[in-house]
């Protein structure tokens, strides 16, 4: 997606909210990929925690590919892109804020411990905010959400 943007920068008008999602996003794939390291301390493998870390690999997947569509015929804008499948990437990222609690834990106590307070504060109240994206199309709330996000 970012590509295409580079290659064809006049195409399609952009927008900041979207292109600010992109770069959460991303920097959420670094942040995954990171902490992923943690799994060698898991000492027993099961196919089920195999198979959880696939599927959260594939939701954030999902989430990048929710912000670039294969054709942008069906939109005027990345603004009207993204407010019409807001839904789905919200869905989608609350999704992973759950996955997220999960993988966590899989990597054990102490490991979970270290994330202290905020992160059980952080986790509820985004997935709350993610409902909310889904059901509202406020700019000024997309751009509060986003630029908390990013913080």
């Amino acid at each position: 997606g970012l590509a295409r943007i580079v290659q064809h920068p006049g195409q399609y008008r952009l927008y900041p909210v979207h292109l600010a999602w992109v770069v959460s996003v991303l920097l959420m794939l670094v942040h995954f990929w990171w902490w992923e390291f943690g799994l060698f301390q898991i000492e027993t493998w099961t196919f089920g925690k195999y198979l959880f870390i696939i599927f959260y690999a594939v939701t954030l997947f999902m989430l990048c590919a929710l912000l670039f569509p294969d054709s942008m015929l069906d939109y005027t804008s990345y603004e009207d892109f993204f407010y019409s499948r807001r839904a789905w990437f919200f869905g989608l990222l609350a999704a992973t804020y759950l996955l997220d609690v999960i993988n966590t834990l899989l990597k054990g106590p102490e490991h979970f411990a270290r994330f202290g307070v905020e992160y059980l504060f952080r986790t509820p109240v985004f997935v709350a905010l993610c409902v909310i994206a889904m059901l509202v199309r406020d700019r000024r709330f997309h751009i509060a959400f986003v630029a908390a996000a990013l913080i």
